[in-house]
Formats: C-alpha cells, sequence, structure tokens
C-alpha cells in the first residue's frame, strides 16, 4: 500500500509566535516536506489545487514538476485537481507531459473542490457541479485512451479529429483517484471507470466514510469491475505525534485552537473523538489507523495532512520523519500482510503498464508500440484562419 503526505498550501500564521510566511516560502517548504518524504521512505507526495487566498497552490503540476526533477522514487500526486472548473483537454496535456517528465511517477485526484466561488471565477455555474464532473471526466478518459477524439458536449467547444499530445507515456494514462466526502454521484463514477476512490475523512466519522466507501464498492461490482473487496481505496490522515503523548498534546493544542481549519469549534478531545486526527505517540496513530482496516476494508492508500495550521517548517520535518520511520512501515505491514493475493495493490504506472501488457496477450492482440502515430509532414497547412480567406 501507499502511505504519503498532501499538503493544501494554506498560509496560516504560527500562533506561537505570529509569523506568517510569505507565499515564497510557503512554496519552498511544501517543496522540502515533498524532498524529505522521499528521503524516509514514503511512497507518495500530493498538492491540492486552489485559486484563493489564503493558500498558494493554483498551478499544481508546475510544482510537482519542480519536486519530480529533485526526487527519483516518490510518486507525485494531487489532492485535488479541479475536474469542474479545469479544461479536460488542457489536464489531459498537463498531466500526461508530467508523466514523461517524472518518467510514470504520478497519477492525480479529481474532485468539485470546495469552494463555491471558483466556479464564477472560471465561468462555470455551481449549481452544475455534479454534471460537470462527468462531462469533462468522460472527455478526459477519452482524451487519454484515444488517439483522435471527435466530442460534442454542453460545456465546452466540440473537438474534432483532436488529439491531446504528449499522449499518455508507455501508452498507459495516469492512475485517476476521485476524491470525494459526500458524494455519491462522485463515488459511482469512479466505480463506473474502474478508478480508485479516496474519502478524504479528516473531517467526518468512521460511521460517514464507511457508508460512502462501502457504497463505492457496491458500485464497483456492480459495474462488473470485480469483487466489492477488489475495489481501490484510499482514505485522508491527520496526526501530531511525539514520542511521549502528552508532550504531543501541549505542542499541538495552540496550532489547533487557533487554526481556521478547525473552526474554534469542538476542543481538541472531542474532536480527535469525532474524528481521525490522533495526537500522541506513534504507537497510537499506528494502533488508530490499523483498526480503520475493519470499518473500510482493503485500503491501497492513506495520505497524512502534515503541513497545515500554521506549524513551522521544523515541526513539519520532524512529523514527516516519524511517519516514514516508524508509522508507515507498520501501517503497510499491517495492511498488506491482511490483504488477500487477489486484491490489488496500489496502482503504479509500471503496474499499470504490465496489467495491459497482459491483457494484449491474452487477447492474442500485438504488443504495444511506441511508434510516433501521428502524420509529421507540414503541421501548419490549413491551420491558420488567414489562410481559408
Amino acid at each position: 500500500m501507499h502511505i504519503g503526505i498532501f499538503s493544501v498550501s494554506d498560509v496560516t500564521p504560527d500562533p506561537t509566535t505570529g509569523k506568517v510566511p510569505t507565499e515564497s516560502e510557503r512554496i519552498k517548504n511544501i517543496v522540502t516536506a515533498a524532498k524529505t518524504a522521499e528521503e524516509v521512505g514514503l511512497d507518495a507526495f500530493a498538492l491540492g489545487e486552489h485559486h484563493n487566498p489564503p493558500f498558494v497552490s493554483s498551478s499544481p503540476t508546475t510544482t510537482l514538476a519542480w519536486i519530480g526533477a529533485q526526487t527519483k522514487n516518490i510518486l507525485l500526486s494531487t489532492a485535488t485537481t479541479l475536474i469542474t472548473t479545469n479544461d479536460p483537454v488542457k489536464i489531459a496535456e498537463d498531466y500526461s507531459m508530467l508523466q514523461h517528465l517524472t518518467g510514470g511517477r504520478v497519477d492525480l485526484m479529481l474532485g468539485r473542490g470546495n469552494t463555491a466561488p471558483v466556479y464564477p471565477w472560471f465561468g462555470k455555474d455551481i449549481r452544475k457541479g455534479i454534471e460537470l464532473s462527468a462531462e469533462n471526466y468522460g472527455l478526459l478518459y477519452r482524451l487519454w485512451h484515444e488517439d483522435v477524439v471527435d466530442w460534442k458536449g454542453q460545456f465546452r467547444t466540440p473537438l474534432q479529429q483532436f488529439s491531446s499530445v504528449p499522449r499518455p507515456l508507455d501508452g498507459v494514462a495516469p492512475f485517476v483517484w476521485h476524491g470525494s466526502i459526500r458524494s455519491a454521484e462522485t463515488a459511482d463514477m469512479a466505480a463506473y471507470y474502474g478508478d480508485g476512490f479516496f474519502h478524504n475523512n479528516i473531517f467526518w466519522g468512521q460511521s460517514h466514510t464507511a457508508e460512502l466507501i462501502n457504497y463505492y464498492r457496491q458500485r464497483w461490482e456492480a459495474h462488473g469491475q470485480g469483487r466489492a473487496d477488489q475495489a481501490i481505496v484510499g482514505i485522508g490522515a491527520q496526526a501530531y505525534m511525539a514520542e511521549n503523548s502528552q508532550d504531543a498534546i501541549n505542542e499541538f493544542r495552540p496550532y489547533f485552537d487557533n487554526a481556521p481549519v478547525y473552526g474554534h469549534g469542538p476542543s481538541m478531545e472531542d474532536f480527535t473523538k469525532m474524528t481521525p486526527l490522533t495526537v500522541g505517540s506513534p504507537q497510537q496513530v499506528i494502533e488508530r489507523y490499523a483498526a480503520m482496516r475493519e470499518a473500510y476494508g482493503n485500503v491501497q492508500r492513506i495520505m497524512f495532512l502534515i503541513d497545515h495550521a500554521g506549524l513551522p517548517i521544523d515541526k513539519v520535518i520532524k512529523q514527516i520523519e516519524i511517519l516514514g520511520t516508524v508509522v508507515a512501515p507498520a501501517l503497510r505491514k499491517e495492511f498488506d500482510d491482511n490483504r488477500p493475493a487477489d486484491v490489488p495493490d496500489a496502482p503504479t504506472h509500471e503496474s499499470l503498464v504490465a496489467a495491459r501488457d497482459a491483457k494484449l496477450a491474452e487477447e492474442g492482440k500485438k504488443p504495444w508500440s511506441e511508434a510516433y502515430r501521428f502524420h509529421t509532414g507540414d503541421n501548419w497547412t490549413g491551420l491558420r484562419a488567414e489562410d481559408q480567406r
């Protein structure tokens, strides 16, 4: 399974010092966190997408490409890519490019986002969020799986004989997770396409999360993708750790009490009872998240929110080190040792290529060829409007 970290790129004052990081500092610290995650053996790093203060990550692919150039092994993802307000053509192009630049170390999580004003900023109607999501992903899927696409829909310009470039690396599209915290339509879409479903349950109780994951599993089986227990599931996570649990509580309390993300609502003690947030020793985190297998079944990815609430970079680095060296090995063992052999592991580019090749062989078809498949002549002829006069 994959254990990793994600950042939502919030700019939040450190309540213990009053210091507010600059945008440049925040961006550089995100890169440092990702590089540290690889150094300590974590499997994945994901970055959110926002187009409003107090966040800085408006262009995840740019940041992930920069991180990819400075790392060798860690898988790079998003949390989330806005399928409703981004053009699916640009998503297809950007993430295929990122695939090539990172040698396949990329997948992405698609979602509708949680910022209502973003829709009109990009000329979209939030009341059409579900329809936008379904139509845009339907097009994105075709752009990655068909060399030439003719398409007409409700929300964007039709396409005629369109080819998205570059084509996906090795002819295999990046793996897609569909992220949601309450949308049954999103869970059903993930199941229909045979994609992963990620429930970012950091603010929700276990029963709510289990209900939506179980629905996704039921729809996975109903759509003929396999048994329900073979569906591909990811969950969000939150923790703050110290060797001594009371030290963790004392250190994290001012960040919890003052962070806007927690809404100045329930106490930290009540919040940790109601949600997966765990503040304590590494062993407490291991035990709590290992126990989630009983509620959620086989899970292929767990992503921890680490660098938020104004935590300074030195504390973030310490959390990543504990997660990578102590928590992640124990959780991988717990989940992988109990995962049946016919339940898939977390998807990677290599596993997807192998599955594609095995299917071609089973069907008696020719092996996939990486030979260039398009016309290479005069690329300008007929493309200029003034030539049509």
